[in-house]
This record gives structure tokens, sequence and C-alpha cells, in this order.
């Protein structure tokens, strides 16, 4: 599922395309919305809210949608071809007279009347990258369950909204701690979401996250991504297991050194190398 700098990128460059423009052409291709015509009203601005994608229309509409693991939007040139996936896979097209937005795959797709987006993102916690920022809500929310896993407790839009599993597993090692450890007995979580909303900020104008400074292939994360390679920092070899409460599982990457806490014992035949 995209991060929060991911879709915050992906309603920047909708907004540059579709704000202050009339829609030439508005095709919603999903069975509730199959008679809603848009074409002729002006688009007003486009929102990230979270993970959450808010497209206000004029008229006090707003629609939703939400990428989940497979969704984009795609934007062309009238008369360019489409090649974000087949056509059966669209979900809508937003055109006007210079851009052509499309939408595949959306799992979520929704018109709202925009006094009533709270019905849609009115659950979400602080936004890393929104102008309702708040950190201390951002650390009470967090720590509100200390026994829960601090990667549990990340990953919940409800305390705060824009971490996926990639900011997960790059915070908990960037603070020391595993991903299994109590968020109670993180020492200082005030730091944890500093530092969530300093690396969502320097990775939102950019395709693809880079949490340490490295822009080399194989060495823009420090855990994610990297099971069995080398620590970047240490040496040891990165574990790999799954986290989360059944149904919800995330793949999740830690380094047995780096990190203290609780973790999963490694497979038989897994134990990290020797140095």
């Amino acid at each position: 599922m995209p991060e929060g700098d991911t879709i915050w990128l992906a309603a920047h460059r909708l907004h540059w395309a579709l704000a202050g423009h009339v829609l030439l052409r508005a095709d919603l291709r999903v069975p509730r919305l199959a008679t809603t015509d848009l074409s002729g009203r002006h688009v007003e601005e486009v929102v990230a809210r979270g993970k959450h994608l808010l497209i206000r229309v004029e008229g006090g509409l707003t629609l939703h949608s939400h990428l989940r693991m497979d969704g984009s939007w795609q934007l062309y040139a009238p008369g360019e071809r489409w090649r974000g996936g087949p056509d059966h896979q669209v979900r809508a097209v937003l055109a006007n007279a210079e851009r052509v937005a499309v939408g595949y795959r959306l799992p979520v797709l929704e018109l709202l009347r925009t006094a009533e987006e709270d019905r849609a993102v009115g659950h979400l916690g602080p936004d890393l990258l929104g102008p309702d920022w708040d950190p201390q809500e951002a650390v009470r929310r967090l720590t509100a369950d200390p026994a829960r896993p601090v990667g549990d407790a990340l990953l919940d839009q409800r305390n705060l909204a824009g971490i996926g599993n990639v900011y997960k597993c790059e915070l908990c090692f960037l603070r020391g701690v595993t991903p299994w450890m109590p968020v109670g007995e993180v020492p200082e979580p005030e730091r944890i979401v500093a530092l969530a909303r300093k690396l969502l900020q320097a990775n939102k104008t950019r395709h693809g996250h880079i949490t340490t400074g490295d822009t080399r292939r194989g060495r823009t994360h420090w855990v994610y991504g990297r099971g069995r390679h080398d620590c970047l920092r240490c040496g040891t070899a990165i574990r790999v297991a799954e986290l989360g409460p059944p149904g919800q599982t995330r793949v999740t990457y830690w380094c047995p050194r780096c990190q203290r806490g609780p973790a999963p014992a490694p497979a038989p035949g897994s134990a990290p190398r020797s140095h």
C-alpha cells in the first residue's frame, strides 16, 4: 500500500493537472456512479488526507478514492495512448482540454458531499503531511495502548495518517527498537513521531523512499526489502517475519543487532551469518 508521501505527490500532480479547469469528460466506471456526470464542473482542488485522495468539484462534491495495494492515477495528454493497464481496469476518467487523469484498479471510489468528507476520512489521526498536523495528539494516540507492538501502532491510520510498511520498518530501525516492542516501552516516543514527519517531508516530492540518504540501488533503505542482506550499519543479516493481527499481517524487516526488543525466533536454517 502506498505511503503517505506517495499519495501526497499523486494529489499534487492531479491538482496541477485538474484544478481550475472545467471537466469535459467525467467517466466513473463503478456501478453506483455509472450514471453520475460531473462534466461541465470546475475542479476546485485535489488534496491528500493520509492515504486518501479527495478531488473537490464545483457544487460541493468530492470524489474520494483510495489506492490500497494496486490502484493508481495516471496523467496523459489528450489523444495520448493510456499505459496504466487494460481498459477493463479503468475505474475513472477525468478530462479537461489539456490533461486526462485515468484511475486504474481503484478499490474505493465514491462521490460525497464535500461537507461530509468526514464520513470517509474523519477516523484518521493527524496527517503527517497535512495542515492539521498535531505532534502532541499523534503521540497521545500512538501510545494510548502501551502493550501494543510499536509496528502495529505506527501502521494504524487512526493514530497518525500516512505511515505504511516501508516507514514502519525504517522508523523502528532508526530508533533502535524492534517492531514488536510494546509502544509503551519505546523511549521518547515523540522522537519517532518527529522522525516520521521528517522522512515523509523529505520524500514527498520524489518517487520512491530514501531513508539512508544514499540513492544507490540497494542502499536506499536500512532494512526494508533487504531480507538476508547485510545490515548497512553493522553487517548482521537482516531478518524477516510477519507482524500484525490475523488477516492484516505485513512482512517486517529488522536488524537483530541494531534493534533491541522482542522479536520472533529465526526459522530453522535461517540464522544470521557470523561475521
